[in-house]
C-alpha cells in the first residue's frame, strides 16, 4: 500500500481511473465534455476509455445513467485532481441537492495508482466501486486486471446494458 502525501505531485504520474455517469440533459455529450475537458487538465493525460453502458440508477429514481471508466496517467495530486473533476462537474451544471440525486455529470476518482487514503474530501479505492456493475463492467473492459471475475459475478445480477457500436463515443479519437 501506497501513501503518498495527498497534495503532493507525483514524479512521472501516476495510472487514475475516473468513473463518468449522467442522466440528465444529453448524457452522452456530457461525457463526451467531460472526457475531453479532462484530456486537458494540466499535467493529466487521457490514454483509454471504456465503451459506454447505460444503467439504472442504484438507490435512487431518475431516468437511466450513461456510464463509462476512463484511465489517465496524472502527475496531480489526488486532491488537486478532484479539485478539477469538480470543477469539471459544475461547468456541466451539477447540482447536489441531496446524496443519489440525478446529475448532468458525476466523475469519481476510482482507483489513483495503488493508493489508499481515506480523507473526508476523497477516499480511494472509491468506497463503493466494487459493489457496483456500471463501474467494474467499463473498468474491466479497458483493465481487467483491476477487476477478478468473481467481482463481476457479484455484481452480474445488476442490469447493465452496452450500448451499440453505433451509438458509442470515441473519446480518444479527439482530445482537442
Amino acid at each position: 500500500m501506497h501513501k503518498p502525501d495527498p497534495t503532493e505531485a507525483i514524479e512521472g504520474g501516476i495510472p487514475t481511473w475516473i468513473g463518468l455517469g449522467a442522466n440528465l440533459g444529453d448524457a452522452r455529450q456530457a461525457l463526451e465534455a467531460a472526457a475531453r475537458a479532462i484530456a486537458r487538465l494540466p499535467d493529466c493525460a487521457l490514454e483509454q476509455a471504456s465503451p459506454l453502458y447505460r444503467s439504472a440508477p442504484v438507490d435512487a429514481q431518475g431516468p437511466d445513467y450513461l456510464n463509462a471508466v476512463v484511465r489517465v496517467r496524472t502527475r496531480l495530486p489526488a486532491l488537486a485532481l478532484l479539485d478539477h473533476l469538480q470543477a469539471i462537474e459544475l461547468a456541466a451544471g451539477r447540482e447536489r441537492p441531496y446524496r443519489n440525486a440525478p446529475r448532468t455529470l458525476d466523475l469519481d476518482i476510482l482507483l489513483y495508482g495503488d493508493v489508499h487514503m481515506d480523507m473526508p474530501e476523497l477516499t480511494v479505492p472509491h468506497p463503493r466501486m466494487y459493489q457496483r456493475a456500471f463501474v467494474l463492467r467499463p473498468l474491466a473492459d479497458i483493465d481487467a486486471q483491476q477487476v477478478p471475475a468473481a467481482l463481476l459475478e457479484s455484481v452480474a445480477a445488476q442490469a447493465l446494458e452496452k450500448l451499440p457500436a453505433a451509438q458509442q463515443w470515441h473519446p480518444l479519437a479527439d482530445k482537442s
